[in-house]
């Protein structure tokens, strides 16, 4: 199922992924750092969520409180509910 987060303290503006089983695909990112975030994309696809989300939880950015990544794992953990 595809799921698209508006992103709050970060670049980019928006993140969307597949989300089907516990396992992420096809995220992609609307602004920010281009080829770092393509690059995050590549990376993760394919990974169980579990994982991405111990990995990126409460990661940041500079003097941003939040990250692109633990923006990710904010909205997975909605998709699921959590």
């Amino acid at each position: 199922m595809r799921h698209t987060i508006t992103t709050e303290g970060v670049c980019a503006k928006t993140i969307s992924f597949d989300l089907t089983n516990n396992i992420i695909k096809n995220v992609e990112f609307l602004g920010g750092c281009s080829g770092n975030l393509k690059a995050i994309s590549s990376l993760i696809e394919g990974q169980n969520v579990d994982h991405l989300i111990d990995k990126f939880r409460g990661m940041t950015c500079g003097n941003r409180k939040t990250s692109c990544v633990d923006q990710l794992v904010k909205g997975i953990e909605k998709a699921r509910g959590r």
